[in-house]
């Protein structure tokens, strides 16, 4: 196939002589896409209450708690050792170098995410927290049209528009009944910023996943293989952990945990165990999103994210005794309005488009 004459940005055509990549059957028959969705739902609801439980029985440790969120990679660990051990040559990560380090960067900025989410987390109720980071939906929807050409319907851009004034319906009602107990004005409004700092972050991050996998399959690495996307996992926790495991270093967070477990509300074994429960859960978050990309796109893991506000919602009213006022009642209407509406226009266009080309041929190494 012939080259364009201006490619575009980022985008290569593909040389006759790459692989095709592999049809992905649809997510409805798909065995393990179903699996990777059912983790989104079990990190996205599970993890946040956690982490807010921290906080609110005592914890004060923003970068020990943006730790937590990426610290459970090494569950992936058996599975790269068992493969080395069917093959005794085969070395532990398969990925070409350059991926290798493309996913460590990709790590450094999902660890700042941790970190900016964190630092709202203490600040903000988990239901205003959960609406607002429903917003990294625009960023991902902005920044995969800028990085993988993601074709936008009019109601994918219904759902954005929905999103954004939801958010910004929190922003002016935050500083109410909203605001936690103990909490100063600044400081939630501080929260606020770094809520959505970490969705922008996020939604940055996403599309350059589903870029990154996409390069992977047209480079003929076994079609961009689900294993090789454990890999990708692997050494993307390696990037955001080593992140803020400097943090907790320049914070002195390593000699705090022993104190923090002993005037913990829940106990000391409650303590480790909330910290341990966290690492899992959101392992099981970020594993399901790279899975949803793989077999999806970056706007579907986005969307997903935001269609579980809701269960998060309640659990948190149920839990927390959160005051859930109009205001949040209304934002959350528009989020999932805005999911609604995504939704049925990707059956409609895939009803239309359904021989039109994936994302891969569109990529070359």
């Amino acid at each position: 196939m012939e080259a364009e004459s201006s490619p575009a940005p980022l985008a290569m055509e593909v040389e006759t002589s790459t692989p095709a990549p592999q049809q992905q059957p649809p997510l409805h028959r798909n065995p393990l896409a179903i699996v990777n969705i059912v983790m989104i739902g079990i990190g996205a609801v599970a993890g946040p209450l956690i982490l807010r439980s921290y906080f609110v029985h005592g914890g004060s440790r923003k970068w020990l708690s943006s730790f937590l969120q990426t610290s459970g990679w090494p569950l992936l660990l058996p599975h790269l050792i068992f493969r080395r051990r069917k093959d005794c040559c085969s070395p532990l990560f398969l990925l070409p170098p350059w991926l290798l380090a493309v996913s460590a960067a990709l790590g450094v900025g999902i660890g700042l995410s941790d970190f900016l989410y964190a630092y709202g987390l203490a600040d903000l109720p988990v239901s205003t927290s959960s609406i607002l980071i429903s917003t990294q939906l625009v960023f991902t929807a902005f920044f995969a049209l800028v990085v993988v050409r993601q074709r936008f319907t009019s109601f994918s851009i219904n759902a954005v528009v929905l999103l954004t004034v939801g958010a910004a319906m929190l922003g002016m009602n935050g500083a109410g009944s909203d605001r936690p107990e103990g909490v100063s004005r600044a400081a939630y409004y501080v929260g606020f910023a770094m809520t959505i700092g970490s969705a922008a972050t996020y939604g940055l991050v996403l599309p350059l996943m589903e870029l990154s996998q996409a390069r992977l399959a047209v480079a003929g690495r076994s079609a961009g293989s689900y294993s090789l996307v454990l890999e990708m996992q692997v050494v993307i926790g390696i990037g955001a952990t080593a992140f803020c495991i400097i943090g907790m270093i320049v914070n002195k967070d390593f000699q705090a945990i022993p104190r923090e477990a002993q005037e913990f509300g829940l106990g000391q074994v409650g303590y480790y165990s909330l910290l341990v429960g966290a690492a899992i859960v959101f392992q099981f978050f970020f594993l399901g999103i790279i899975g949803a990309i793989f077999y999806g796109s970056a706007l579907l893991a986005g969307v997903i994210m935001t269609l579980l506000i809701s269960v998060t919602e309640v659990f948190a009213v149920i839990f927390f005794h959160e005051h859930f006022n109009g205001t949040k009642g209304v934002a959350l209407g528009l989020s999932l309005w805005g999911f609604v509406s995504y939704f049925y226009g990707e059956i409609q266009t895939n009803a239309k488009q359904s021989d039109i080309p994936p994302i891969t041929e569109h990529f070359a190494v």
